[in-house]
């Protein structure tokens, strides 16, 4: 196969049904080294104090910079289509790492 069929064909992506289920995240941690962007995803829960790592995913730092890119390209897409996403004031002047609920104390 020439370069020119390589690219009309496209790439192809394997999604299995487990994958494809996802997993809800509401809470990123991002680290890195000199090598690596490792960006772990989280699910906190109200009334709880410790989140948990649902996934983690590890990254060179030219494909956390892709990654960077295309979510800025996908955000502007989004918002041309459905407006403007709010922040909640606490977040765009507070940390950058933030718990998506209050004060952790919640009603059962």
């Amino acid at each position: 196969m020439n370069e020119k069929e390589q690219k009309q064909q496209g790439l192809q992506i394997e999604l299995t049904p487990e994958k494809a289920q996802g997993e809800y995240a509401n809470f990123a941690i991002i680290t890195h080294s000199s090598s690596e962007f490792i960006v772990d995803f989280a699910r906190m829960l109200p009334g709880l104090q410790k989140a948990q790592v649902r996934s983690r995913v590890i990254l060179a730092p030219e494909h956390a910079k892709r990654l960077l890119g295309a979510l800025q390209e996908n955000i502007m897409r989004y918002e041309r289509n459905f407006g403007q996403i709010k922040m909640p004031e606490a977040q765009q002047q507070g940390p950058r790492t933030i718990a998506p609920f209050g004060s952790g104390k919640g009603d059962a």
